[in-house]
């Protein structure tokens, strides 16, 4: 007789309502994935980002100690509009995902959350993150911070070979060959490396300014790096040291009591 899989008890959707009411006696911390639906060039599948972002939070908090920070229902699409140019892109206009994010984090507020990690797993969330964030510490008065690869990227850059690897390039291939191989046609990775011969330009520059601009213009592929030097090797050695990086996040925040978390106390 087949044994039903166990769901873990961190999944926020799975639970029933007097559970999470329990839960929440003892977990005042959650993880809200966010993605984006988009090209990633003619050998990745559209859902990368978002599924990365959900990967990476329930991996997190399988690896957290117990209690587990909770994970949310995920957000799909994102801010892509720049990847318009390609069929299969969906995108949100910036105030549409800032308010359901507004929302969701009020909502959670209410319930009883009181630390909310947004992991973004698309980069162009990443000022519309911030702002719904700063929106449900000003309302609500709760923790909320956005992590956007800030806890890894200084590692993850050390792996590549590839300057300005910023989308389904060397790095996303690699991720995505270490999971979820059968979805990548390495016979059509491109390499459609950025010459951008600005340090202030640079993507990945430590004095890179912010800059904004439709991929089209940049890449016909929609490729922005090398795709050709992706290998499953490289991609678990990433995803180690996110998950590891990120758990050790994860664990600060959620064993740090919310008035220790502020320089003003509310």
């Amino acid at each position: 007789m087949k044994q039903k899989p166990v769901t873990p008890d961190y999944m926020w959707e799975t639970l029933k309502w007097p559970e999470i009411a329990e839960r929440l006696k003892i977990m005042d911390t959650a993880i809200l994935p966010c993605g984006a639906i988009e090209q990633h060039g003619p050998h990745l599948p559209l859902d990368l980002d978002y599924f990365d972002a959900v990967y990476m939070a329930k991996e997190v908090a399988n690896a957290c100690k117990d209690p587990k920070p909770f994970v949310l229902p995920p957000i799909p699409y994102g801010v892509s509009y720049h990847h318009s140019d390609f069929k299969g892109t969906i995108c949100l206009t910036n105030h549409s995902l800032s308010a359901v994010v507004y929302d969701i984090g009020m909502s959670l507020a209410h319930n009883g959350i009181r630390k909310l990690v947004i992991l973004n797993g698309h980069g162009d969330n990443a000022p519309t993150l911030n702002y719904a964030a700063q929106m449900i510490n000003r309302d609500a008065k709760i923790f909320v911070c956005v992590e956007t690869g800030e806890t890894s990227d200084v590692d993850i850059y050390k792996l590549t070979a590839t300057s300005n690897d910023i989308h389904a390039g060397e790095i996303e291939t690699s991720t995505a060959l270490a999971v979820r191989p059968e979805l990548v046609d390495m016979e059509k990775a491109e390499d459609h490396t950025l010459d951008l011969d600005n340090e202030y330009l640079d993507f990945t520059s430590d004095r890179g300014v912010s800059w904004y601009v439709h991929t089209k213009r940049l890449s016909k592929s929609g490729v922005m790096g090398n795709a050709t030097l992706g290998t499953a090797e490289k991609g678990k050695k990433m995803w180690e040291i996110m998950i590891r990086n990120m758990t050790e996040f994860v664990e600060t925040i959620k064993n740090t009591p919310s008035d220790k978390l502020y320089q003003n106390r509310y």
